[in-house]
């Protein structure tokens, strides 16, 4: 008689990854096997809040039923044709996007980092074309300390040695200022100037929030001078904030923005450059593409991830609950909590040192039910989905009283 197969444990698996996996992560000790909303149960059936949402990849929670029936409905249908033919989900994904966004056209790619690579080709194909630049001249000016991807070209333009290292020679063509900082920003500027690419809140970096009128001076120092503003709303943007976009805390409209993570709902890897029509215009055939870029399912999902941003419900609870993260994070501050940096449901946490490095910190975090994830340092982030409740969203403070 055959026994019956044992039940592979969270350590079994664990070590089942060491072998064939490359080590480019250092995930938390914990095996998630199945996920609903706001938690995630393991191997074991020990269940989670999750309070980081796939780096706001999970905006709408897991398994969202209306982003799940949406793509149900399309398996059924049809999942990929590529660009070489017209599918018919796709007018309607780009139309209400740009709609969403205030903006006219919709380049739809796959990933964070492609969204960016994209915008880049298009700010100095823009900038050769429309403004004049010198051929092999454009320059885009960026942020210390960003994050916009580890393709090699963007890691050529970060300041995180770890992402950097080994990596070269690296892409020229990129000057770096500090962030938050517009009289350093104005003297990078010059004649050979395609774009500023920045972060409106600078996310991998610990949830940095830049003073009140910054970036409302980036859009009048690129529009004097005669550059493009690119607004990298990959972790920030689709209601993270309390707003559908982080720039629109100012009134601010980008002539480009990149978009990725919640708009494939936790389902399928969606991301787009959304820009003005004279700025994309600059694109022809053969010039950019993506075999899965805009497919079906992706259109199917990120159409349904439009219609919940439209009603405004998740732009308001963000905002609602926000408030109540900061008034959580208030009360910890002097109790292991050194500072914070919130806006909406996002929130960069800086402990004391001598409790822990943000590792120790998001395991103790981890044995008590709660997942969050570490940044530089001892600062760890917190971006719960936007469908926690009030109750949730105090079980996961409480949880940083044991600190």
């Amino acid at each position: 008689m055959t026994a019956p197969a044992r039940t592979r444990t969270s350590a079994d698996l664990i070590r089942a990854e060491e072998p064939v996996l490359a080590h480019n992560y250092h995930p938390l000790p914990v095996v998630v096997a199945r996920a609903e909303g706001t938690w995630v149960e393991d191997v074991e059936g020990r269940r989670y809040l999750d309070m980081l949402a796939g780096y706001s990849a999970l905006n709408f929670g897991h398994r969202h039923p209306a982003l799940i029936e949406a793509a149900h409905q399309q398996l059924d249908r049809l999942t990929l044709t590529s660009r070489a033919f017209h599918h018919d989900r796709l007018a309607e994904f780009a139309q209400r996007l740009a709609a969403l966004t205030g903006l006219d056209m919709v380049l739809p790619m796959n990933t964070g980092a492609e969204a960016v690579e994209s915008g880049i080709k298009v700010a100095r194909k823009w900038a050769y074309e429309v403004k004049g630049v010198p051929a092999d001249r454009a320059t885009i000016v960026v942020a210390a300390e960003n994050f916009h991807g580890r393709t090699t070209t963007i890691v050529s333009f970060s300041t995180d040695e770890t992402a950097r290292a080994g990596f070269g020679p690296f892409t020229p063509g990129f000057r770096i200022v500090p962030y938050n900082d517009l009289a350093a920003l104005e003297a990078a500027v010059d004649e050979t100037t395609a774009a500023v690419l920045i972060e409106p809140i600078q996310g991998e970096a610990g949830v940095v929030i830049p003073d009140d009128g910054y970036l409302a001076g980036v859009r009048e120092l690129t529009r004097r001078r005669g550059c493009l503003f690119i607004a990298d709303e990959i972790q920030s943007g689709l209601g993270r904030t309390g707003r559908t976009l982080a720039v629109e805390h100012e009134g601010v409209v980008p002539d480009m923005l990149l978009l990725g993570k919640a708009l494939g709902g936790g389902i399928v890897p969606v991301s787009a450059v959304v820009a003005r029509r004279d700025v994309l215009a600059v694109l022809g055939p053969g010039s950019h593409g993506s075999t899965f870029g805009g497919n079906p399912l992706a259109a199917a999902v990120g159409t349904a991830v439009v219609s919940l941003l439209e009603t405004g419900e998740f732009q308001a609870r963000a905002a609602t609950l926000g408030g109540v993260l900061r008034d959580g994070l208030t009360g910890l501050v002097g109790r292991g909590v050194v500072a914070f940096r919130a806006r909406g449901l996002w929130a960069g946490v800086d402990v004391d040192p001598a409790v822990g490095t943000g590792r120790e910190i998001g395991e103790r975090l981890l044995a008590e039910g709660v997942l969050v994830k570490d940044t530089h340092g001892s600062t760890i982030r917190l971006a719960p989905p936007l469908t926690i409740t009030e109750d949730e969203l105090g079980t996961a403070l409480e949880s940083l009283r044991v600190l």
